[in-house]
């Protein structure tokens, strides 16, 4: 880690001098020094301000013991680091690949965030995304019921029942296998992006007060679904939902603008 930061301290220095020729850089305000190695405050400010956002809090809320607590824990681990690079820690390669995995994911999050900065979504844009979205979305609720059975045979039965007049209600307490069975297999309001395809092809291809009158199979078992009515879904309105639309399309924006760098990239995988 120190010498992390001397690279990165001796590239800084040098830039700006070749950028600025003459120009004395500022000097470096340091809160500590552990063996000759500086803590800048900006450092240690982060550091304060992650702890204190770890905890839910408002940096401006610790008392002076604390973060005077806190710069003590900074430079017992500064102690630890210096210590390992003396015991050749850093040459372990688990402990490089940690250290590797650790900037990646730092320098990922930074960038992205800074993405999202750089890329707020257009009004029109949101609008498009929300159309879109809505477009793709249920327009009808189903309330349906179902009776869960371990086999087609006894599925069978269930249908036979039904055709003599028993009560689907009284046939899902009596035989079926699904929690629902305490409310006469009532599943309450569904759409059928909620359901597995097979439920919800049979589902939606009733009218309601109709039963199925072939048992339904999925990977639960062999179901006997009724429908009991349906409603009009109406789709959430734009003001609702334009926070949630605005991730989606920042999160489409990213993904394009990263599957754009792996178009133009050299890569050999040697798997």
């Amino acid at each position: 880690m120190k010498l992390f930061r001397i690279c990165l301290f001796v590239l800084s220095a040098t830039s700006l001098a070749a950028c600025h020729p003459g120009t004395p850089t500022a000097p470096v305000d340091n809160i500590a020094t552990v063996n000759g190695t500086a803590i800048s405050r900006d450092l240690f400010n982060f550091y304060v301000k992650n702890a204190a956002a770890s905890q839910g809090k408002d940096p401006a809320t610790f008392t002076q013991q604390q973060k005077e607590e806190m710069l003590d824990n900074f430079v017992k681990a500064e102690l630890v680091v210096q210590q390992a690079e003396k015991n050749g820690i850093l040459k372990d390669p688990q402990t490089a690949n940690m250290i590797e995995l650790s900037r990646l994911n730092a320098v990922q999050q930074a960038f992205s965030e800074n993405f999202v900065k750089e890329n707020k979504p257009t009004d029109e844009e949101l609008k498009k995304e929300y159309d879109s979205d809505v477009a793709q979305m249920a327009h009808t609720e189903y309330h349906v019921a179902h009776i869960l059975v371990p086999t087609a045979d006894a599925a069978a039965k269930v249908i036979a029942d039904l055709d003599k007049g028993a009560k689907f209600e009284e046939l899902a307490k009596s035989a079926s296998s699904d929690s629902s069975k305490a409310q006469g297999g009532d599943l309450g309001w569904q759409t059928p992006d909620r359901m597995v395809k097979p439920f919800s092809d049979a589902m939606v291809a009733l009218k309601p007060g109709e039963y199925t009158h072939v048992s339904v199979q999925t990977q639960y078992g062999w179901h006997v679904i009724k429908l009991l009515e349906t409603r009009p879904l109406a789709p959430p309105t734009f003001d609702s939902v334009k926070d949630r639309v605005g991730q989606i399309v920042l999160s489409k924006k990213y993904k394009a603008y990263v599957d754009g760098l792996l178009a133009k990239a050299q890569i050999d995988k040697k798997m």
